[in-house]
């Protein structure tokens, strides 16, 4: 589970000196260093890459498969896959995640949630056939 890391591509760079106001969506891999205002989300059903590096700061909900933060997120951040939490990362809100990787350094206001997605199977009891 944690051996294998699928291999990231950065398509878009957002940069230091950008500010966006509104939602940003994006399929593939996105780096961000500059600052947003509102809601990023990748592309659901595929593939995505979000880099939040430390000099970024995202005001607004997170959506992404792959997320590595390095920076500062003021809002619910949601990472189907692996979510990465850099020695610099600041969130605050709650986080939902698969699998969580956190550095030494990295701080969270909120709460974390395990996303159980049928991983494991519901077992059940066989019933009695006598009466």
């Amino acid at each position: 589970m944690f051996g294998r890391k699928t291999k990231s591509t950065i398509d878009s760079l957002i940069g230091v000196s950008t500010a966006i106001k509104g939602d940003v969506g994006f399929k593939g891999g996105l780096r961000i260093d500059g600052q947003i205002n509102g809601n990023i989300n990748a592309e659901s059903g595929q593939p995505s890459v979000l880099v939040i590096s430390e000099h970024a700061k995202v005001v607004g909900e997170v959506h992404a498969a792959h997320l590595i933060v390095n920076g500062e997120i003021i809002g619910d951040v949601h990472s189907s896959e692996l979510l990465e939490l850099q020695p610099k990362a600041r969130i605050t809100g709650n986080v939902y995640y698969k699998a969580l990787e956190m550095h030494g350094g990295a701080l969270v206001s909120g709460k974390l949630s395990h996303d159980q997605v049928s991983e494991t199977p519901l077992l059940k009891l066989a019933a009695s056939a006598e009466a």
